[in-house]
């Protein structure tokens, strides 16, 4: 059969199921029957997996009757490599429905964490002719001296929703992968997928390596997207941070009843608790028709809930971003949005779980839960016009990940000084790799490093004859079961006294319930029992009430190009221009905010000093998000304290931050200036925040992934207490002895570039040098400066709750307005 015969039969598929083949589909056949590899760039529902994976068997189809050959299955051809284990078996369903269309005898299966003992030990014996995977599966793999040969026929390796990994450590683990397939198979072929990207060039490269160009495939096709708002009947002029969602639950449910399926997007998985109830409470019919899928709830229920999205046979799924990627849920005909996206692309992405199909509209409902949420709506939108969307940045070699990864190395061929260099640098964020560093990395798996050269069990890997290998059973058994870079707070098992096990909750928050007491998880209330072996077992309460839980990690701060077209709304409503529902229903709350103080535009940057019952407030509108806020309150605080001996508290969301001082000292705008400098920034930073304490935290992950932490057998983990004290005490003896340790380095770079975006900082001091200070002293608090007050309020000790004390504020404000 001649390439283009095979190419007729896949078209003819094709036609079958009412598609046509879009251009760039074609051009991905074409680019890879020439040998290439690349990056295929299309909006969701556009048809990507298929410009990918018809090629490996059109090639193979003509290579067999080159040959002459019978068809039989094929060896493994194609690695499939998704990042989540929930789309690992959509994902091969989909490419083994293909094949058996085409009538081919290729076999796809899957290989992840949840797979059986069973099934990959026959795996070891002959894997099949596509496997679909995640990262730290094919790590596993890699760790296996035979695998070298099981993988001798790859063809290909497809790299599925590349922009999710690009910029983390998975995708980091993923170059590396790549980089030794390509070492076994110089012809190998590599392809991505994604959808939401800004940066496609370096997404290529970092996908590629160094040793490759590729090609960039741009899908061209104008998928239209709809971003809609809930505007609140009775809007507020004095927005605090969310309030205002639970009073839009009505209105919430009205969408929800006129649509056939939808996906209720929440940002943080309490979110998602409290919205499954809060719907609940006011439809209780629904009980059984909607459902809860987030990270921690059991993985079968959330298959269950995956299964009854495809049948179309749920109501509404009120989830996070378990559910934001790849699965075609064709049902699902609405998704809505709880809270600002904080990002285009992450707004981009949820839409695109409905209309998933090419030329369908993706269209998303916003609901605010505080007002300026509408202004980041809009913004929203507009970036989506003018496709701005967010770049993502690999990271530069982390060190804990090379350890991990050279470890997986000599467990399985091994590998050489010189070559493995080489190899290594042919991943992206290696490119630059020092031979310092390389030579400090391949100490601390030899013998551990300067501080524990003394301890048998830190020296894992041996050099005999040039090649680096581990002989050491325990630290065979002990690395594959740690290898990875997904880490998180230990979990809780929760479990009802039958034995039916519902999912897991951080150990901090369980901590903190007393037994007896009620918590909602699952969309289940909840009262604890008892805790043992940690394993919380709980059964069904019986009242309505009950504390939700709350997760760490979970708030994402407002992006950089999502701030800017917030901020450009802004200057627009300063000009009188509200364009849009959402910017027409703010006009009176903008309005007051321009009244009382000021609006700024994009070369204005606004202080607002204002007396309070605490003392003398400064509210600050840099428009940074929250990470960069922190560390810009931290700063400036810092730099105010050593003009006058002062104390100051701090508080900060996604808009602005707020300093409270006992001093009633004026500061000029040309103060103002040297204050918000970015001159001396890091130096400054680390003297004004705690960064030891923050980089031990983030050592405790460091220390994990690097391979200094055992988290404990699967079963049987180590407590979180026990975690943090081993990490903590790694942290420590480095600190004492060894202060210039690599990881330690690292700890603190992490910290930096990921907590406190330092980055962002700097460009938002370098910004505000440019723009003209705008220094009002308003006698009451303005609509802007209300939600940070109201934040500071929070830490404050009273008799009053936090929202009966913000809310009375906000009635008196709205009096005297």
């Amino acid at each position: 059969m001649k390439l283009q015969e095979a190419h007729r039969t896949a078209t003819a598929i094709f036609k079958k199921r009412g598609w046509k083949v879009f251009k760039f589909q074609r051009d991905t056949w074409n680019a890879y029957a020439s040998g290439e590899s690349g990056l295929v760039h299309a909006p969701t529902g556009t048809g990507k997996t298929y410009a990918v994976w018809i090629p490996p068997l059109v090639e193979w189809m003509t290579e067999q009757d080159k040959a002459g050959k019978a068809k039989r299955a094929p060896g493994l051809s194609v690695l499939w490599i998704t990042p989540l284990r929930a789309l690992v078996e959509d994902t091969k369903l989909s490419l083994l429905e293909f094949c058996e269309e085409m009538d081919l005898p290729w076999t796809v299966e899957a290989r992840t964490g949840d797979t059986s003992g069973t099934n990959k030990a026959r795996q070891r014996k002959r894997l099949p002719s596509c496997l679909v995977t995640t990262p730290e599966s094919l790590s596993v793999l890699l760790s296996y001296p035979d695998f070298k040969d099981s993988a001798a026929g790859l063809k290909a390796v497809i790299v599925d929703e590349w922009h999710e990994l690009l910029s983390t450590k998975r995708g980091i683990q993923t170059e590396l992968c790549l980089a030794r397939l390509r070492k076994w198979n110089p012809r190998m072929r590599t392809w991505g997928l994604s959808a939401t990207l800004g940066n496609l060039d370096v997404a290529r490269s970092a996908l590629l390596g160094t040793s490759a160009e590729g090609k960039l495939i741009n899908g061209g096709l104008k998928k239209k997207f709809q971003v809609e708002a809930i505007v609140p009947r009775d809007m507020e002029r004095f927005p605090w941070a969310g309030h205002l969602g639970g009073k839009l639950v009505e209105q919430v449910a009205e969408r929800i009843e006129k649509a056939s399926t939808t996906l209720v997007f929440t940002n943080v998985r309490s979110q998602t608790e409290y919205w499954f109830n809060a719907l609940l409470m006011i439809k209780p019919k629904w009980e059984g028709e909607i459902g809860i899928h987030h990270g921690s709830i059991n993985r079968k229920t959330r298959q269950e809930i995956e299964d009854r999205l495809r049948l179309g046979t749920i109501k509404a799924v009120v989830c996070t971003s378990s559910l934001d990627l790849g699965v075609d849920f064709s049902p699902v005909d609405q998704v809505i949005q709880i809270g600002g996206p904080k990002g285009v692309a992450r707004l981009l992405q949820r839409a695109g779980r409905c209309g998933h199909q090419p030329g369908v509209a993706s269209k998303v409902i916003c609901v605010p839960t505080q007002a300026m949420e509408l202004v980041e709506f809009a913004a929203a939108r507009d970036a989506i016009e003018q496709m701005k969307i967010e770049n993502r940045v690999p990271l530069r070699a982390p060190l804990d990940l090379l350890a991990q990864h050279l470890v997986t190395l000599a467990l399985g061929e091994g590998f050489s000084h010189k070559a493995g260099l080489e190899e290594i640098r042919t991943a992206w964020s290696y490119r630059d790799l020092t031979k310092e560093e390389w030579g400090w990395t391949l100490d601390f798996i030899i013998k551990g490093g300067k501080s524990l050269s003394a301890y048998d069990q830190f020296k894992r890997v041996t050099r005999k004859r040039g090649v680096f290998s581990v002989e050491s059973r325990k630290v065979e058994r002990f690395h594959r079961m740690s290898i990875g870079t997904i880490t998180s707070d230990p979990a809780i098992l929760v479990k009802m006294r039958s034995g039916k096990a519902l999912g897991s909750v951080e150990e901090s928050f369980i901590s903190r319930i007393e037994p007896g007491k009620n918590f909602f998880f699952g969309g289940k209330l909840l009262v604890l029992e008892r805790v043992r072996d940690l394993t919380a077992y709980v059964g069904l309460a019986k009242s309505k009430k009950g504390t939700i839980p709350v997760w760490g990690g979970g708030k994402s701060p407002v992006s950089s190009e999502l701030a800017q077209s917030v901020r450009e709304k802004l200057r627009d409503a300063a000009e009188g221009i509200f364009e849009g529902r959402e910017m027409k229903a703010m006009k009176e709350t903008l309005a007051l905010q321009a009244n009382w103080s000021s609006l700024p535009g994009t070369n204005q940057f606004l202080i607002e000093k204002t007396k309070t019952r605490q003392g003398t407030s400064w509210f600050l509108f840099p428009f940074a998000g929250r990470l960069a806020h922190e560390g810009m309150a931290a700063l400036v605080g810092y730099r105010m304290s050593k003009m006058e001996p002062m104390t100051l508290s701090v508080s900060f969301n996604d808009y602005g931050f707020h300093l409270c001082s006992n001093s009633d000292r004026e500061i000029g705008n040309e103060e103002w200036k040297t204050l918000l400098s970015p001159v001396d920034l890091l130096n400054e930073l680390v003297e004004c925040m705690n960064l030891s304490e923050m980089a031990k935290r983030q050592f405790r992950e460091i220390a994990r992934v690097a391979g200094l932490v055992f988290q404990g057998y699967p079963g049987a983990p180590k407590s979180g207490r026990q975690l943090q004290a081993s990490g903590g005490l790694f942290f420590d003896v480095f600190s004492k002895y060894e202060p210039n340790n690599l990881l330690l380095v690292q700890s603190q770079r992490e910290v930096l570039e990921r907590q406190l975006e330092v980055e962002r900082i700097k460009e938002a001091f370098t910004r505000i040098q440019e723009q003209s200070l705008i220094l009002n002293h308003p006698d009451k608090l303005t609509p802007f400066s209300f939600p940070l007050w109201a934040e500071s309020v929070r830490a404050q000790l009273s008799t009053e709750s936090w929202g009966d004390r913000v809310r009375k504020m906000a009635v008196i404000l709205e009096d005297s307005a």
